[in-house]
């Protein structure tokens, strides 16, 4: 998959080339992006997986420059999460709704962290999710709660990430004096002059405001193709399909069943068919208006 896909070459000058050479990849349009992702599940097309890998390293070297103050070469940060883009284009499924950017930064950065965890001696005993999510998450939340003093953290303090985390007190108490100890935040994490500081690891994890804007345009317009497509249901095919698909505290198939006079199977076998007619109607509207279908 994807045999173009360029090189960041080490040495003065390789991530800036690097950089230049991706982006004259363009970006797809949604139905161009759909389109290509159906040509690839559907025919294991070689050259269609390849321009969805190619048009999203951009984001790979977006995400792997959060990473740049782990002390390991960037050219192998970006190597690990192209491969985890390309496993994102091998299992995304166009027809559940989600642009390949949203499903494959997940994978991106899986694989980035699976890497940065196997390169790091300090935490090779950080193999379970528990772990992982101190490992990656500790300094931040320390951050939050401003408990960025040298040393070990107050009972309160433990107890509260801990419960943040879902882990337990004793592994943030070990996880903390692993990675923390009495190093200042500015001493670099090794000899290297690019190696960056410790304070690189404030990192803020949440979506930048392009990202939140992007996302909640794209969910405003899901909102309103669904809607649009609940026209297409009788009254009780609405009915059951709210009561069953839209609802926090869906009915149960009795419930509706004596509500309406039918048995069971009969119900389920009208939310089986009301589901199927508002998805067909949602990938109608999702295309006239250029975007990736639900």
């Amino acid at each position: 998959m994807a045999q173009n896909v360029p090189t960041l070459v080490a040495g003065e000058g390789g991530l800036s080339r690097y950089l230049d050479e991706i982006r004259k990849f363009p970006m797809l349009q949604p139905q161009e992006e759909y389109m290509l992702a159906k040509r690839y599940k559907e025919h294991d097309d070689p050259e269609a997986a390849e321009k969805l890998v190619t048009s999203h390293l951009r984001l790979v070297a977006k995400i792997a420059m959060g990473y740049r103050g782990y002390g390991l070469p960037i050219g192998e940060v970006v190597s690990e999460g192209n491969v985890g883009l390309m496993q994102a284009v091998k299992r995304f499924e166009p027809d559940k709704g989600f642009r390949l950017a949203t499903y494959a930064m997940w994978w991106i950065k899986a694989a980035i962290q699976e890497y940065i965890l196997r390169s790091w001696s300090l935490v090779k005993m950080g193999t379970t999710a528990n772990q992982k999510r101190l490992f990656f998450n500790l300094r931040r939340l320390k951050g939050k709660i401003q408990a960025l003093e040298e040393g070990d953290l107050k009972p309160d303090q433990v107890r509260e990430i801990a419960t943040k985390l879902g882990v337990s007190e004793e592994e943030v108490i070990s996880m903390n004096r692993r990675l923390g100890g009495d190093a200042s935040l500015n001493a670099p994490i090794r000899a290297e002059a690019d190696a960056g500081e410790w304070q690189d690891w404030l990192v803020d994890e949440n979506d930048s405001q392009e990202e939140l804007l992007a996302n909640q345009e794209e969910l405003d317009m899901r909102r309103q193709m669904l809607a649009s497509a609940m026209d297409v249901l009788n009254e009780r095919e609405r009915r059951i399909f709210e009561a069953r698909r839209l609802s926090e505290d869906p009915m149960t198939l009795e419930d509706l069943s004596g509500e309406f006079g039918v048995s069971r199977e009969r119900v389920r076998q009208i939310e089986v068919r009301a589901f199927e007619k508002v998805q067909k109607a949602v990938q109608s509207s999702a295309r006239e208006m250029g975007a990736s279908p639900a």
